[in-house]
């Protein structure tokens, strides 16, 4: 299509969490989960470069049995 603009308009929201002890908890721990996570994926993607390897994608990186 010749002559046709697209504008796209983004959006932010800010605010703030109050959480209970036990959302805390809950909380803390997600989050824990979500660090080891990541750091294992940086790792093996460090690991893969070192070695000459091919770049994990992200399907090779979920898969820790691959």
């Amino acid at each position: 299509m010749v002559g046709v603009s697209v504008r796209i308009m983004q959006l932010r929201y800010a605010f703030r969490l109050d959480p209970g002890p036990r959302q805390r908890v809950a909380l803390a721990r997600a989050f824990g989960c979500a660090r080891v996570v990541y750091n294992d994926a940086v790792d093996a993607r460090e690991r893969a470069r070192r070695e000459g390897a091919a770049y994990p994608g992200a399907g090779r990186v979920n898969c820790r049995r691959c």
